[in-house]
């Protein structure tokens, strides 16, 4: 639908108009652009497939379609067609799409190079073409979400032409581009390709008229107090000033998620939102230099707030005014705490020894000693920052304290931190977290003899790994969609490769595993060790999880239960990896909460 100052202009079954499938509302190839003369839509849907050959509708013995019809669309009817999996499971292959208002037409546009799946269009300039992100699927498609290290560019397809022109890097990862508003300059994310999954991007910008492009932020190494990095996976949809001078963009700074403006003449970094007590803030819109964002935290749900950018060099301080508040939840508290790993080695081989650190979530009611739920983080390339989450929140009113870890080779720490965790996974990740709780024991009034452990994936592996170190000192366990065997992931998962990267094994897409890395992959993994569990285990999974199969928590619960230890699986039949939907996560929060208060 389209809608001006009169009411509903347009209304428009997109489907119905039998030039393409589904239309992407959501996820990283999805888009919804206006041309600058506001008569043209730009969008991204899937490609139509040839439609299977109904049945004769002739009740009559020997009646058919013609036998050549009926045989191509037989050997059709089978195959198998690729998609970019987790969560992304209906997404194989995406088109561009312009819907004309005027003359009430809709194209699905030509010149998209075959190799190539689109996304993330605008506009260029003078409407003559477009700019869109195209993500490289051959030889074949490997799993695309929470993945920044995907080989893609920017381009430029003529509409007149039909000639698409690649505007980035040939053999980098680029994605997000933002037009300026007076259309002379594009602003696009760019990473390495393969590596960690997530990591440190650059800012890049484009002149429009000389096809120049300089890198505005490079990668950060290593963190110093101002600035710590861009770790964003998308620039918000509009974060240019007016000015086409400045942009904001919202990205993890350590345990916080802060609005940095970014000048392009000087490539200086301001943080608009440093030292205030909302851990998290998000950037909705910039517009007219008007910012609308949210901001929360542990203990605060989001709040709607607004600001005027002030003209260049005089940001600070940013005046926030609220729009729409929300009271502080009682009974919760929470503080940063930051952890020291111990000096390992000497010279080139020394490991990284940058300090990390975790949010403790603490009941502000009852006496303490309180119970700890210890909780480390999935991805493993991700980061708890500050925000609101209601889960934890309910748990610390339950009487739990929590603690949110985040170890090295999480966001927000600089690259040097992240690239420190492969080869290392299942050890300085598992070490880091039992640091964190031998610390947080010794500095805060917890009870040593009441530990929990939730959480979920890689943050899963590293629960189990600690309930094998430690058999006696965990009294629960809850996890979602747990990591136990590493080389069973290798056909089953949507990212084959990280299964060889976290390693430091190297990756190609031709590769076939070897005895020897099965090996290695073996020892890393918690299931060889799931004869020393003793832990009662809640355990949750989705199953169309493409990400890590529920079959990893099934042959766990199978070791526990034949050992006798006490042992719960939830199995939600049209969960993904996340188990993300309302009444999934109610009944998954639900059965966590019941677990916890039984066995602590």
């Amino acid at each position: 639908q389209v809608w001006d100052s009169g009411g509903c202009s347009h209304s428009v079954d997109l489907t119905a108009l039998g030039q393409h499938g589904d239309v992407y509302t959501e996820g990283p190839f999805a888009c919804l652009a206006w041309s600058h003369s506001e008569t043209r839509l730009l969008y991204v849907a899937e490609k139509n497939r040839p439609k299977r050959q109904p049945p004769c509708p002739w009740d009559v013995p020997g009646a058919a379609w013609p036998a050549a019809e009926d045989e191509d669309e037989e050997s059709k009817q089978f195959v198998y067609h690729e998609d970019w999996g987790e969560a992304l499971s209906t997404r194989s292959m995406p088109v561009l799409c312009v819907l004309d208002l005027e003359s009430l037409s809709l194209s699905v546009l030509e010149g998209v190079p075959e190799h190539l799946s689109p996304g993330q269009a605008l506009w260029s300039p003078d409407d003559h073409g477009v700019v869109f992100v195209g993500w490289w699927h051959k030889p074949f498609r490997l799993g695309l979400n929470a993945c920044s290290n995907r080989r893609s560019g920017i381009f430029h397809l003529d509409l007149a032409s039909g000639c698409c022109e690649l505007l980035s890097a040939e053999n980098g990862s680029a994605c997000s581009p933002q037009l300026s508003p007076d259309g002379q300059r594009l602003l696009y994310l760019e990473g390495a390709v393969g590596g960690p999954h997530r990591q440190c991007l650059r800012l890049c910008m484009l002149t429009w008229q000389t096809r120049q492009t300089v890198t505005v932020i490079d990668v950060v190494q290593e963190p110093t107090e101002a600035f710590a990095g861009l770790y964003t996976e998308v620039l918000p949809p509009r974060c240019w000033a007016a000015d086409s001078q400045r942009a904001v963009l919202g990205t993890p700074q350590r345990s916080r998620t802060d609005l940095l403006l970014v000048d392009m003449e000087s490539s200086s970094v301001t943080n608009l939102t440093a030292g205030s007590p909302e851990g998290c803030w998000e950037l909705l819109t910039l517009q007219w230099d008007l910012l609308v964002a949210t901001c929360s935290a542990p203990h605060h749900p989001p709040s709607l707030v607004v600001a005027v950018l002030p003209p260049a060099g005089q940001e600070l301080p940013l005046c926030w005014v609220p729009v729409e508040d929300t009271p502080t939840v009682p009974g919760v508290t929470w503080k940063t705490l930051m952890v020291q790993p111990p000096c390992s080695g000497q010279g080139p081989a020394a490991q990284n020894t940058q300090a990390f650190e975790a949010l403790l979530l603490s009941p502000s009611d009852g006496t303490p000693p309180h119970p700890l739920v210890v909780c480390p983080h999935g991805g493993p390339h991700a980061v708890f920052d500050a925000r609101w989450r209601p889960s934890m929140a309910a748990l610390c009113q339950l009487g739990f304290a929590v603690l949110l870890v985040n170890y090295r080779g999480s966001l927000g720490f600089g690259q040097a931190s992240i690239s420190s965790l492969l080869s290392r996974v299942g050890q300085q990740d598992v070490a880091d977290t039992q640091l964190a709780v031998e610390q947080v024991l010794h500095r805060e009034p917890l009870d040593p003899h009441r530990l929990a452990l939730l959480a979920g994936s890689h943050g899963a592996f590293i629960a189990l790994h600690l309930l094998a170190r430690e058999p006696e000192r965990y009294q629960a366990c809850v996890l979602r969609s747990p990591v136990s065997n590493l080389p069973a992931l290798l056909g089953t998962s949507d990212i084959p490769d990280w299964r060889y990267t976290s390693l430091g094994l190297p990756y190609s897409f031709d590769r076939v595993p070897c005895a020897e890395e099965v090996a290695t992959m073996l020892l890393r993994s918690p299931i060889t060790q799931a004869a020393q569990v003793q832990t009662p285990m809640l355990l949750c999974v989705g199953g169309r999880d493409r990400r890590v199969s529920p079959m990893q928590a099934l042959e766990l619960y199978r070791v526990l239960r034949a050992r006798g230890v006490p042992a719960r699986l939830l199995w939600y039949p049209e969960g993904g990896h996340a188990l993300a939907g309302v009444e999934t996560e109610a009944d998954v929060f639900k059965n966590c909460a019941h677990w916890l208060l039984q066995h602590l």
